[in-house]
């Protein structure tokens, strides 16, 4: 199994490459115990876009250093495949090579059991493949795909990866400042929410208190109703007044459960508010790792002004001790000078 980008040859042209996946792919050898054939197999989603019989005449070739193919004469078409790196181009063409030599001995085997069925017609036609073109095919180009001339360059599907610098952070005062802030805002919004809880708690206590005690209430009234019932001159009254009781504990059951509700609500915004504490430790130890940081970079900055005043220094000295050289040789050169015509005049002398 490995994963590629999939191509099949322009049924038209015959030339160029369409790909059938916009992304890499997962391609694999399957043995399909039924009819004792062996399989490429490749699915973009829920549509097989590679169901290729291995044949023993079937050849894989490798056209560049990341991109192979091979015909499939029972699909009519040729498939292409271009990898990431050229290790899964050769490791995928030494196994398509195993298969191969399975499928030669599996269909050897099947030919040795059925001799006596030579002259009947079989359920897969051992045809050839397709004709091999004069040259092999080459890996698509963008010109193929988008009619440009620019070089296709397979690459893997990415990664999501975590970065442990998602955010980056510009050390300065405004920033620093506005972080502050947001802390601040933070805690008294925790502290808000923490109060708000207890409070409710308190009160979900006290109502839950009430409603037992209403229930207690309830019971004793339900009691005296039933004595009550006894009396039929009072029947009516005393049926309204437990539609009245029965009312009031209905209101009381509700206003427990939004409470209840209000109170799950708040937990939750405690919870939100933690987390987003966390995240502003985290983004507090981001800045304070940048501003150190930026503190080694001021300090190299330091040293390289440093060393560029010396440098400089270095050249003037440099500088000075040239013009005393120029200013010594232009010396002896004008002393050179007056020798030479002290010479020419004793020479004129002479003759």
């Amino acid at each position: 199994m490995t994963v590629a980008h999939v191509f099949q040859i322009d049924p038209s042209t015959k030339k160029n490459w369409l790909p059938t996946s916009k992304h890499a792919v997962t391609v694999s050898f399957f043995y399909d115990s039924t009819r004792n054939v062996y399989r490429i197999i490749s699915l973009d989603g829920t549509k097989a876009i590679i169901n290729s019989t291995i044949s023993p005449n079937m050849t894989f070739t490798k056209t560049s250093q990341k991109f192979g193919q091979w015909a499939d004469s029972r699909a009519n078409t040729v498939y292409g495949l271009g990898f990431s790196t050229e290790h899964h181009l050769a490791k995928f063409a030494e196994k398509f090579a195993e298969y191969k030599e399975a499928a030669r001995q599996a269909k050897e085997k099947s030919q040795d059991g059925k001799m006596e069925l030579a002259n009947s017609p079989s359920q897969e036609s051992p045809a050839g493949e397709l004709a091999s073109p004069l040259t092999p095919m080459t890996p698509p180009t963008m010109e193929n795909i988008n009619g440009t001339d620019e070089a296709c360059e397979i690459t893997p599907e990415p990664r999501c990866e975590p970065s442990h610098n998602a955010l980056s952070f510009t050390h300065s005062p405004t920033m620093t400042k506005h972080w502050e802030a947001e802390l601040a805002a933070l805690k008294g919004n925790n502290a808000k929410l923490t109060t708000a809880l207890l409070e409710s708690t308190a009160n979900v206590k006290q109502w839950k208190q009430q409603l037992s005690a209403y229930q207690e209430e309830a019971e004793r009234l339900h009691k005296r109703v039933t004595e009550l019932e006894c009396q039929s001159t009072q029947i009516p009254v005393i049926k309204s007044q437990k539609t009245e009781l029965n009312q009031t504990i209905e209101e009381l059951e509700n206003t427990l459960k939004a409470k209840e509700e209000e109170m799950e609500q708040l937990k939750d915004q405690v919870e939100n508010t933690n987390e987003l504490l966390e995240q502003r430790d985290s983004l507090s130890q981001k800045l304070h790792d940048t501003e150190l940081h930026g503190r080694v970079l001021e300090e190299q900055l330091l040293g390289a002004e440093q060393r560029l005043e010396e440098s400089q220094e270095e050249q003037e000295n440099f500088k000075k001790s040239l013009r005393s050289l120029l200013e010594l040789l232009d010396g002896k050169i004008f002393e050179l000078t007056e020798l030479r015509d002290s010479l020419a005049k004793l020479m004129e002398e002479g003759s």
